[in-house]
């Protein structure tokens, strides 16, 4: 058995981005804060920056990376777990439609400019098709062999994970906002549609990806049953996230509900009155 180079990823162009990021959310972070005080910018949007942060540096930075592209496929499906769904909730989490002011009416232009295609049903199109594209078998390897094609795999699964998060986080308000049990059919949908891919990389027999048969084994995972893991990892991940979103969204709409009963008596008052 092989004993891991564990190691970390001190690319000049990774931890350039990442502080890039953190100096402009910290900036944006800070005026929002003078502008509109704990409501523009409090300690909630601060801490999931960090979680988001923190996962980013992970994924990119730490000994996952190595891991992932030289021995195993699980520790590659940690990766695009922490980089294609943990990272971008939080990072849309962090954001506030103060803190994004500076770029609020472009995004409302861009809206009015993609017309009938800014609808949340864009968002899960585009997170099954990236996903699932790039876990076909020979992209899946070439992203292991070209660094390049890494990068921009890395890329598609971020843009899948904003995709998905935005109509149901929505930093900016979107005309177009899912109602009633449409936000649970919307995130059960994406969460469940995952499901065919999790369960055959959990209960597979044979390896789906060429490169994981020719790496050194560690940790005594042959290369079906590190397959097996990570299968396994993305059924788990999937299921605990969609289990947190459907509790917050029912706290949500007994908070809206209780809000609109609220609004409704104050208006019946004012009526009588």
């Amino acid at each position: 058995m092989t004993h891991p180079d564990v190691h970390w990823n001190f690319s000049f162009t990774i931890a350039a981005a990442l502080a890039v990021y953190a100096g402009i959310y910290l900036w944006r972070w800070r005026a929002a804060r003078r502008e509109e005080g704990g409501r523009g910018a409090g300690a909630l949007q601060l801490a999931c920056f960090v979680v988001a942060l923190a996962a980013l540096t992970a994924a990119l930075v730490s000994p996952i990376d190595g891991l992932g592209e030289d021995y195993l496929f699980s520790m590659h499906m940690l990766q695009h777990i922490l980089i294609g769904d943990i990272a971008p909730v939080f990072l849309l989490l962090a954001l506030s439609r103060v803190i994004m002011r500076p770029a609020t009416r472009r995004l409302v232009s861009v809206e009015r400019a993609l017309g009938r295609f800014a609808h949340p049903l864009t968002g899960l199109f585009l997170w099954f098709g990236l996903i699932y594209l790039w876990h076909i078998p020979a992209l899946y390897d070439a992203a292991i062999d070209s660094d390049l094609v890494h990068a921009v795999e890395h890329m598609s699964f971020f843009t899948a994970g904003v995709a998905l998060w935005w109509p149901l986080i929505q930093p900016v308000p979107m005309r177009r906002r899912m109602k009633g049990m449409w936000p649970f059919a919307y995130i059960g949908a994406a969460k469940l549609g995952l499901a065919g891919l999790g369960l055959y990389l959990t209960w597979s027999s044979a390896v789906a990806y060429e490169h994981y048969e020719t790496v050194p084994r560690i940790w005594g995972l042959t290369a079906v049953e590190d397959q097996n893991v990570g299968g396994a990892m993305m059924m788990l991940e999937q299921s605990i996230v969609l289990l947190i979103a459907f509790v917050l969204l029912f706290v949500q709409m007994l908070t809206q509900s209780e809000a609109d009963e609220q609004r409704r008596e104050r208006l019946e008052r004012a009526a009588a009155a």
